[in-house]
């Protein structure tokens, strides 16, 4: 068909016409909404670059996530920041630990929803880095011990996904057997299959305390510029076990997303990382762009790119906006 005869405007001329037509549906569904957990009581500290995002003590993280229940948001992801930290993160698998205790707290609360844990040791190692450092390089096999046994505590705590984050060699597979060992098979794997070293993980870092002291993990995220390791890394995933495979970060990772999605036979899952929501605040901030649309329009792209679900610090605004 072409011009005269087909006129592709006709479609786009009402907003009726445009909503019949609509290719992709972004839907409450599928968001998940990040979050920042303390030790403490009624603590919800400011985080200086990423606006409306806070530091919560347990008690506040659950009314948050009841927040996001209420406007239909399925599920939250609990970042835990611990009191003290160590050489291996130790805190991490701790029973009484912040997270573990959110868990709870949130699944007393909203019992139906999806609690997920991020896996990791950034936030709880005093060097920052994720797992064991054995002169100055990180030990692969010898970090997978110590995640094998975080993710049962976690399970333990009630978490229905571990979504293990440190792109380590083998990780899923290690999470996998000891879970299943310990009879928690219905636990999910949320793996963070293709987790590139990127620039837009700052405001994170600041958030969760989680700057490296030394070096940096380039020896451990992927390359900005490789695709086909991507597709390598997440086969390797669904092979030891993944449930979920992720991209992180979205925005400018959106040729990887549709590439996976193309690829795999399983849900994918786009983690929209602090950079990217701080500079959409900021903008905003100076009048620069319409926030609204601009919210909508990049999560938007991300589903169109194959995302079946986003990790997104504008989960709540934009559960807001989808609800009007």
């Amino acid at each position: 068909m072409q011009y005269p005869d087909y006129r592709p405007r006709r479609l786009r001329r009402t907003e009726a016409l445009r909503r019949m037509t609509r290719e992709t549906r972004l839907s409450v569904d599928n968001l998940v909404y990040p979050m920042f957990v303390v030790g403490g009581s009624g603590v919800q500290k400011p985080i200086s670059s990423m606006p409306d995002q806070y530091n919560l003590s347990v008690d506040k993280a659950v009314d948050a996530a009841a927040r996001a229940w209420d406007l239909g948001i399925p599920g939250v992801i609990l970042f835990g920041i611990p009191d003290k930290k160590d050489a291996v993160g130790s805190e991490a698998w701790n029973p009484n630990g912040v997270v573990q205790k959110a868990a709870k707290a949130i699944k007393k609360r909203c019992p139906d929803m999806v609690v997920i844990a991020d896996a990791c040791f950034c936030e709880y190692t005093d060097h920052g880095h994720c797992g064991i450092l054995h002169e100055g390089h990180l030990d692969n096999d010898a970090t997978l011990e110590n995640l094998a046994r975080t993710v049962v505590s976690y399970a333990r705590a009630g978490f229905d996904i571990v979504a293990p984050s440190g792109m380590l060699d083998g990780f899923v597979g290690a999470c996998r057997e000891s879970l299943d060992e310990e009879g928690f098979t219905d636990v999910a794997i949320m793996a963070y299959s293709a987790k590139y070293a990127s620039g837009y993980y700052g405001p994170f870092r600041e958030a969760a305390q989680s700057t490296p002291k030394s070096g940096d993990r380039r020896g451990y995220q992927m390359d900005p510029s490789n695709a086909a390791e991507a597709i390598r890394e997440v086969q390797l995933d669904v092979q030891e076990g993944a449930d979920i495979v992720m991209v992180k970060p979205a925005l400018a990772y959106l040729d990887i997303i549709r590439v996976v999605a193309d690829e795999i036979n399983l849900p994918i899952a786009a983690y929209n990382v602090s950079g990217e929501y701080a500079m959409i605040e900021a903008a905003a901030k100076n009048g620069w762009i319409d926030k609204e649309r601009i919210v909508m329009e990049t999560l938007t792209g991300m589903k169109r790119a194959g995302a079946d679900m986003i990790l997104t610090y504008h989960a709540i605004y934009a559960a807001e906006l989808l609800a009007k």
